[in-house]
């Protein structure tokens, strides 16, 4: 299975994803790219809410199948036939996600409760799991999806956000029952992050999806370039800056579980919103650099690169109560940034996110080689890690370890 895990008993070794649970991502991948199509066709405040509304059964379909996974050994047929037919549950949901709010509205309420019926059957013989965030799923926000999917308009998306709300606030209300449950920590982090790079690959699909199309002419050129350059600052903050960072935090934690609930599932939960409204933005003004992007475009552009950094200064808080500096900052510069680039061609919005990412990486890791030098930093402390490639207790870059003394990489 591994190595042995610091923080862990002895004898006990680093649990690994399996290929079973990567080949349920793949649904996922799909999933992902139909809340995109829902999310470009319907971009205002109400058309988000609706994307929204339907992203979350989705991501939590993956949440419970991912957390089922950490707390018990799925690597033998009865959990890899449970975990494919929660892929199945979830591919009918994403089939239905472009009509879920007119004739497939049934399909996806009835996919979400079997999805949720199948997991809670997966862990039936756990004492007590359906007095838990799995019985919420299957007799509270199971039923609510499907008499969503019964009725029309107003009434449908209201009971549909009401299910959403049990299943997300389920964690919280059963905290002292899930003090109990023994979680394995490297495997929880990996199976984020590489929900992360599923949302991260949606933007690379928006912008060549839509350029493939165009006459890639220098001006094209040049909006695909900064766009990937826009999709790379994103997948540097993550995963040189604070993956590494989040496996330490939930290795030493006193309390995984609190750990797991806040960076993982509900940090993540903002990050990748985030990254699919900045995949939509990138489709739509990457293969036309002289249009004007328009308040809705540059909302899901810069408004989700917005809530990507400033998601960054709530996982930092909650894993080692430190500020996040240089992100947030980065944030409300990107967010002031919103009513002048509203009017701009695309291709100098582009170009300046693509900047203000670039100068931000730039910034950490300079702060990163002063930290590993010694040199003194301004208030706050630093917020990079030590020398490239040489962790220090297994944190992560970007991250610093209060009250250590140092900056780990």
């Amino acid at each position: 299975m591994g190595e042995p895990v610091a923080g862990e008993p002895p004898g006990a070794e680093e649990k690994r994803v399996t290929w079973a649970e990567l080949y349920f991502d793949l649904v996922f991948v799909f999933a992902i790219t139909q809340v995109s199509g829902l999310l470009h066709h319907h971009h205002d405040w109400a058309g988000t809410a609706r994307a929204l509304v339907v992203f979350v059964p989705l991501y939590w379909c993956w949440v419970g199948t991912t957390v089922q996974a950490n707390i018990r050994d799925v690597d033998n047929p009865r959990d890899r036939l449970g975990i494919f037919a929660v892929g199945l549950a979830g591919l009918f949901m994403a089939l239905a996600v472009p009509g879920a709010y007119g004739r497939r509205g049934l399909l996806f309420g009835a996919g979400y409760w079997a999805a949720r019926l199948v997991l809670l059957g997966l862990l039936i013989r756990l004492r007590g799991v359906w007095r838990g965030p799995y019985g919420v799923g299957a007799l509270v926000s199971g039923p609510l999806m499907l008499a969503g999917g019964l009725v029309d308009g107003n009434l449908r998306l209201g009971l549909w956000a009401l299910a959403a709300l049990c299943d997300l606030s389920a964690p919280v209300v059963f905290r002292r029952r899930l003090a109990a449950v023994s979680y394995h920590p490297a495997h929880m982090p990996e199976r984020f992050g590489l929900f992360l790079l599923v949302a991260l690959g949606e933007s690379i699909v928006g912008i060549g999806a839509t350029a493939a199309q165009a006459r890639l002419d220098a001006a094209e050129l040049t909006s695909v370039a900064a766009a990937f350059t826009i999709s790379c600052g994103l997948w540097w903050q993550y995963f040189v800056y604070a993956a590494d960072a989040m496996r330490h935090a939930v290795t030493v934690a006193d309390s995984r579980r609190d750990v797991i609930r806040r960076v993982f599932q509900y940090g993540h939960l903002a990050l990748v919103g985030a990254v699919i409204a900045v995949a939509v933005g990138l489709g739509e003004t990457a293969a036309d650099p002289w249009q004007h992007l328009g308040a809705g475009s540059a909302a899901l552009l810069y408004g989700g690169c917005g809530l990507y950094l400033l998601t960054f200064g709530y996982t930092r808080w909650m894993m080692f109560r430190a500020v996040a500096t240089t992100r947030i900052v980065a944030a409300v510069l990107v967010l002031a940034l919103l009513p002048l680039v509203v009017r701009m061609p695309a291709i100098g919005a582009l170009v300046l996110l693509a900047a203000v990412l670039v100068a931000l990486n730039v910034v950490e890791q300079v702060r990163v080689r002063r930290a590993a030098a010694g040199q003194p930093e301004g208030p706050g402390g630093p917020e990079g890690p030590g020398r490239p490639g040489e962790p220090a207790a297994g944190a992560g870059a970007g991250e610093e370890l209060p009250g250590t003394g140092s900056v780990p990489a």
